[in-house]
């Protein structure tokens, strides 16, 4: 089989090499899927850049999530079969035109599946339904902010907020603020123009909010932090902050950390606000029948039409470089996906 592999760090011009590969045969409780096209995240472009210290080590193939057709099951996996179509969340592996997987970590879809929706349904549908569904449970009415919610994640929050009759609150670029209107967010902020807390304590006053997903980290988590009502929790399941112009900065990043604040359980009980972190891989690695309930119900979501991926970009394999580029550049909205 052929795959993307991650040679060398920096400039995706030069990062990767297309190789001949053994296709992995599927474990007990694997199955292996010949894939018809893979994802790109932003943790991608840090593996890339070096900076990702779950990234195995050179030459690795990376990538988290694939859709594609089972072309071999495991002998200890039931309910599936060669031939169906699957996304599936992978640890690693997904530039390949074969990767082998836990099975928990896959869900079949129909057949007019989209692949660019497809590959949005693991990663980052998967984690947007974790944190709104099983780390807080969202009711009609909350007031809900949402960090870089044109992001992939984001867009997923906005639209599980929205079915769930929130009153959302997303920060976003310029660019994209008529993007943020367009899938529903009630009042759209432009984080580079109108500070955010400030716009928000203006519409609640003392209501404060009532959950706050955060992606960013640093003094963002802070600020977010207090504008939490009683009652109110915050959902953290990223630190873009912590990496600026592609480089581990120490000194940036000891800035984000003292940022996040201080806090303790006696301020959490006496104010009755909370704050949780979320880590997707950990979950994939450590609760994959967690992992399993959620991506189930994303694709129950997405095949009903209440959950609908932004594809912000379709590549050829030979346009990779070009397809890390894109994504790198923050100008894309919606997923990235490359195909083989």
């Amino acid at each position: 089989m052929k795959a993307a592999v991650l040679i060398r760090h920096g400039d995706p011009d030069k990062a990767f090499e297309i190789q001949e590969r053994s296709v992995p045969q599927a474990q007990p409780n694997e199955i292996c899927i010949k894939v018809e096209a893979f994802g790109l995240n932003f943790a991608d472009v840090m593996a890339r850049r070096g900076l990702y210290d779950d990234a195995p080590p050179l030459p690795t193939v990376i990538g988290y999530d694939v859709i594609g057709r089972i072309h071999e099951v495991g002998s200890e996996v039931t309910g599936m079969k060669v031939g169906q179509k699957v996304v599936a969340l992978t640890r690693f592996g997904g530039y390949a035109e074969y990767v082998s997987t836990d099975a928990r970590g896959a869900v079949v879809v129909g057949e007019d599946t989209d692949a660019g929706e497809g590959v949005a349904l693991t990663t980052q549908y998967g984690t947007a339904w974790f944190c709104a569904e099983d780390v807080t449970r969202l009711h009609e009415g909350e007031h809900v902010l949402i960090q870089a919610a044109a992001g992939g994640v984001g867009t997923a929050l906005v639209q599980l907020a929205k079915h769930r009759g929130c009153i959302v609150y997303g920060t976003a670029s310029t660019h994209k603020q008529a993007y943020l209107r367009e899938i529903g967010v009630d009042y759209p902020i432009d984080y580079r123009t109108t500070d955010f807390a400030e716009a928000i304590q203006k519409i609640r006053g003392e209501a404060g909010l009532d959950v706050v997903f955060d992606s960013i980290g640093g003094k963002y988590v802070k600020r977010g932090y207090k504008l939490l009502g009683s009652g109110g929790r915050m959902v953290c399941y990223g630190a873009a902050d912590m990496i600026t112009g592609g480089k581990k900065n120490i000194l940036q990043m000891i800035k984000v950390g003292i940022g996040f604040g201080l806090y303790s359980p006696i301020n959490f009980l006496t104010s009755s606000r909370g704050i949780i972190g979320v880590n997707m891989l950990r979950i994939a690695d450590n609760r994959p029948d967690t992992l399993k309930r959620c991506l189930t119900g994303v694709v129950d979501f997405y095949e009903k039409g209440i959950l609908r991926p932004k594809v912000g970009g379709v590549f050829g394999i030979d346009e990779l470089a070009e397809a890390h580029h894109f994504l790198e550049s923050r100008q894309s909205i919606g997923k990235i996906v490359v195909k083989w």
